[in-house]
Order: C-alpha cells, then structure tokens, then sequence
C-alpha cells in the first residue's frame, strides 16, 4: 500500500547547491508540530530535530558534480546497473577518494528518475537522515549531487558499495546459494540492532517506515545494512503518543494499526521486522501470488503450525535442506508472535528483540558445540574399542588369525592354479586346432 505525496520544490537557482537546506514547508516533513495527536501527558520540550542535527552533522558528505558521476559509471551504462525502485535506477560505480589519492572507491549511485513517484521530497529526507545516523548496520552515504541545469533537475545519491546485494535476492532468487542457518540468525539480528539504534538510540526518534527483505543490504562478510530512507520520519514529540501521517510504505509490511489509522509509531517497525522474521524462517516472501489460494498470504499461512506444534519444522526453508536448530527456530518464530501482536502497545521495543536475539543465537551455538564433542567421542570410544579388540585378539586368538590367514593364502594359490590350469588348456586346443 503506497501513498506518495509528491513535493512541489521551489528552487529558483540553477547550477550545483554547496548542501541541500531545509527551508519553509519543507522543514515540516521533519518537525512532529503539525502531524502528532496528543496524549493525556502534557508535552515538554522537543530534543532538535533532523534539521538542526543535520547542520551539524551533515558537512560530512561530499558534493559531487554530475560530470563526476556520470564518469564514474560510464555515462550511467546498462552493464552497471544494478537495481531499481521507486526512487530509480542504482549502478555500480567508482570514484577517486577524498585527496585523490590511492586507489578507486566502489560506491553505489542512485539516481531519482525525472517522472518517479518519489520525487525530490524523499530524496531530500533521505539526505538528511543519512547524515546524521552513523551505525554499522546503517547503510553509510557516502554524498549527493543536486543539480538544476538547463537540461533540468538531477538528483543522485552515493552510498557505500554493498557487493552482496540484499536479503531478498538471496532468499527468494534460486540463483543464489541457500543462506545458512547461522548466518539467518546473525542478519536478523545485525538488522535489529539497526532499527532499535534509530528508536531508541538518537537524540530524536527515527521511524524507519519501511523496513522489508529487499532494503536490507548485505556486505562482503554478510553483515546486514539497512537502506532506502527515502520513508523515514521522526517519531512522536515528548507528550505525544504517534504521528499521523499519509500511509505510505510497502503492502504486507505495514502494521495493520498503522494502515487503519494513519497512527505511525515505532512499533510499526516492529511489526515490519515480524514479518521479515517469518520470511527468513520460511524463505518464503509476505505475499505469493503464485501460491495456492491458502498460501498466497505468509502470516495467514504459518498460523496453521504454531511454534509449539508437532508440524512447524513444515513451514521451514526447504533449502535449509534440515541445517538448522528446531529449538532456535522455535524460539524465532515466538518472538516474531510477539511482534506481530494486534495491539500495538503489547509488541516489544526494538531493544528487546535485540537481546532476546541474542539469547536465540547463544543457546543455538551452545546446542551446536554439545553435539560435537559427542561426535569427537564416539568417534574416540569406537577406536579405543577397535584397538582393544585387537590387543586381544592378538594376546588369545593369534594361533586361530594365523590358520586363518594361512587358509586364504592356500584358496588364493588354489585360484591361481586353476586360472594357470584353465590357461594351459585354452592354449593347448588352439595349437592343436591349427595344426590340424
């Protein structure tokens, strides 16, 4: 369910802006003064805002030309395209690095197509909130570059390179080789502790909005990014119980509570990460249109096999092939319970999910090592007894292992004896034949 309100930009410059700027209207998308519903609390004063933090923070990101840009990615070639949303086209590209020394930096480009639905408002939101946010499971920006020229207006955004593209990619595409089981755990978590930094962590609270399969991006060693703030809003002023806002996002991640009412709060996202919880699990995507008619929607799906039940290993990812702990999955699939509960009040923070995760993957480890050393000592116990068998059958059975051995000696002599034999007779006829 999507409901983009596009931005109407009055910039009258034209050329390359040293930084975007929030100005008039456009800081309204950030402050919580005009779309909150007050609580029974009376409100105290607001921590700074994205808007002031951002004039802090965001010297940090660089300005590129789009002649520098367009060079990094061959004039935006085909061949390095590598996604492509809403927002537009991403490619692989390469730039030189700060002082222009050293070698390329890998980076990827996105770029806002001229007749997309986000338009510059979100590229504008995205900006922002990523300069600000620092955390090794946020995607890092890298820059931007803002041009209104005469062949009009181009928006582009240049993040860190991310070479293993996202977890939909490698659990719904056969193309690419089954996740394992323990690198599941360690993506859900890594994405966890990326949404429960931004709802609890920062001066302000950020609501991502969009969490999904396909905005968690994975680096060379796995290690899980979120991307795509182009969504994001600040959360609820001090006194505030939510923000009201258009529902915007993406159908089957969206909190139920959230597409009724327009309430937006942090436990919105925590209803989002519910269900990429069941995807990891299943391998199976929140909608599937393909499946049959009782399978089509994954939460209705898996309420059929209860975490408790003797029939839920039937909802795991077939290509886990049964590489996987059914205690920990389990556990995983009670915690993704508990943040897709109705109310969302009853759904745990973000900060919780995060230690319970923890507690999920230490226990699933620990179950591992118990079973390995038994491994190592069955395997100890079987030789220790094949060496006592033999010390004993030398010290009592030597004189019947010698018989025995003497026994196959004379059937071995015995065959080559009749094969010699059945030679001499073969070789004997055919003489006889050609001198007859």
């Amino acid at each position: 369910m999507k409901c983009f309100s596009i931005f109407k930009d009055k910039y009258k410059g034209r050329g390359q802006r040293s930084a975007p700027e929030l100005k008039g209207q456009e800081k309204h998308q950030f402050s919580g003064s005009d779309r909150v519903t007050k609580s029974s609390c009376s409100s105290t004063s607001s921590p700074r805002g994205i808007p002031k933090l951002y004039e802090e923070k965001g010297h940090n990101l660089r300005v590129f030309s789009f002649s520098e840009l367009k060079r990094a990615t061959s004039d935006f070639n085909r061949l390095l395209k590598i996604g492509e949303g809403g927002f537009g086209s991403v490619f692989k590209g390469s730039i030189k690095p700060v002082d222009g020394n050293g070698d390329p930096i890998l980076v990827a480009i996105k770029r806002l197509n001229k007749d997309a639905l986000q338009g510059h408002k979100e590229w504008l939101t995205e900006v922002q909130f990523l300069g600000v946010v620092d955390h090794p499971n946020l995607v890092k920006l890298i820059g931007y570059c803002a041009v209104d020229g005469e062949r009009g207006i181009q928006r582009l955004l240049v993040y860190e390179y991310m070479p293993n593209r996202s977890l939909e990619a490698h659990l719904f595409n056969k193309a690419y080789d089954p996740v394992p089981w323990k690198t599941r755990l360690e993506i859900a978590l890594g994405a966890a502790q990326g949404l429960s930094y931004l709802h609890e962590e920062l001066e302000v609270q950020v609501i991502y909005r969009d969490f999904k399969c396909s905005n968690v991006l994975l680096d060379e060693n796995f290690k899980p990014k979120l991307s795509d703030f182009g969504l994001a809003r600040e959360g609820p002023v001090a006194g505030d119980t939510h923000v009201s806002t258009a529902v915007m996002g993406t159908h089957g991640y969206a909190a139920p509570d959230y597409i009724e009412t327009g309430h937006l709060t942090a436990k919105s996202d925590v209803w989002s990460f519910g269900v990429v919880l069941y995807e990891i699990l299943t391998g199976r995507r929140s909608l599937a249109r393909h499946r049959p008619k009782t399978e089509q929607k994954l939460l209705e799906w898996v309420k059929n096999y209860p975490h408790d039940s003797k029939k839920f290993d039937t909802i795991m990812d077939p290509r886990l092939e049964g590489q996987y702990s059914i205690n920990a999955a389990r556990k995983i699939a009670k915690l993704a319970d508990h943040c897709l509960r109705k109310s969302s009040k009853d759904r745990p923070p973000m900060s919780q999910v995060v230690e319970r995760l923890k507690e999920i993957i230490q226990s699933s480890d620990e179950e591992q090592e118990e079973h390995e050393p038994n491994e190592v000592n069955a395997v100890e116990v079987s030789e220790n007894d094949s060496a006592e068998h033999q010390e004993e059958t030398n010290q009592s059975g030597s004189t019947e292992l010698w018989r025995k051995r003497m026994e196959h000696l004379a059937k071995l002599g015995e065959h080559v004896e009749d094969s010699s034999r059945r030679r001499f007779m073969i070789q004997h006829q055919l003489r006889a034949n050609v001198s007859t």
